[in-house]
């Protein structure tokens, strides 16, 4: 009896303790803030779930919903299936266009990261204060012009009679070269212009990349003996190595995507030499007008693009290592 009226009692208090009118109040009380945490958070996050929706992800969408119509804005859209991707992968132009923009990513985007973290460690190194703000507002400058406008002053410096560049080789006793007139150097002229525009943004990454790494850990490689290059392979990279990752993320989809540069410079000449894949969608959705086409190659790259990116990430897992 005592043992059953013990439980009793205990089942009796454990049923006030559920009811007690205190700890319910609490406990909602906490649920609701907790509720409304989550919803102001929510609507901090709306204006830009709300952007991608409508600036991103809507235009992909209906750019894969165009790409199976052949559509020239003045009369009806037709229904023509895959006949715009079979087309594609038969146009020796798009496919021009695409392999220009593989070669364009491959050299402008290495260069580019091996630039800016070559930059990024002499910047690093021992020197007076305003020499380094100097060199840094120097690199940082051409990002604050346009490309139309970098495009537009590098075309005249780099004319073949005309130019700044060859006047210079000239004084040098250096042959004329056809920056834009041949195929050549017209692909190496867009590469350059490209890093001098965008250089100094993979210098600022790496220069965060670098101010990070502990002074601890690099003592103690120097305690060990490692200098030079040992130390910059076994320390330096590795630590760096997040930092290397997006900056090679950002590089490829944006040098996949270049436009500006060799629109204005060359007009994709001469030839199809530096015509990409972005110039040959521009043309065939407005020029030609023939939208369903264009919205293809826009679809194609978005998918090359994706896998890239899936595959960089991918292979990340390798040679990415985090503090």
């Amino acid at each position: 009896m005592s043992s059953t009226a013990s439980r009793s009692q205990h089942a009796t208090s454990h049923v006030r303790r559920s009811f007690n009118p205190y700890i319910w109040l609490t406990e909602n009380t906490l649920h609701g803030m907790a509720r409304r945490k989550a919803l102001l958070g929510y609507l901090f996050l709306a204006p830009t779930i709300l952007g991608i929706l409508v600036f991103t992800a809507g235009p992909v969408l209906f750019s894969f919903i165009l790409s199976l119509f052949r559509w020239n804005v003045f009369t009806p859209p037709q229904w023509v299936g895959a006949v715009n991707y079979t087309r594609m992968f038969a146009d020796s132009r798009a496919l021009t266009g695409f392999w220009n923009s593989f070669v364009f990513v491959t050299f402008a985007v290495g260069l580019q990261v091996a630039l800016g973290l070559l930059l990024a460690m002499i910047l690093q190194t021992r020197m007076p204060t305003w020499l380094r703000y100097t060199y840094r507002t120097s690199f940082l400058l051409p990002m604050l012009m346009s490309g139309a406008a970098t495009a537009i002053v590098l075309g005249y410096m780099l004319h073949r009679e005309f130019g700044a560049v060859n006047y210079y080789l000239g004084l040098l006793g250096i042959p004329r070269v056809p920056w834009l007139t041949e195929p050549g150097w017209a692909m190496v002229s867009i590469i350059i212009s490209y890093l001098w525009l965008s250089t100094g943004f993979t210098m600022i990454l790496f220069i965060g990349g670098l101010t990070n790494i502990s002074t601890e850990i690099l003592d103690a490689a120097d305690v060990d003996g490692a200098h030079g290059f040992t130390r910059f392979w076994h320390i330096t990279l590795p630590l760096v190595s997040p930092t290397l990752l997006f900056a090679a993320v950002t590089g490829v989809i944006g040098g996949l995507q270049v436009f500006d540069l060799p629109y204005i410079m060359t007009r994709g000449g001469p030839g199809d030499s530096t015509r990409t894949a972005v110039m040959v969608m521009y043309e065939s959705a407005f020029k030609n007008m023939e939208i369903g086409y264009g919205s293809t190659i826009a679809v194609v790259l978005f998918l090359i693009i994706l896998a890239v990116t899936a595959g960089q990430f991918g292979l990340s897992k390798r040679w990415v290592f985090y503090q």
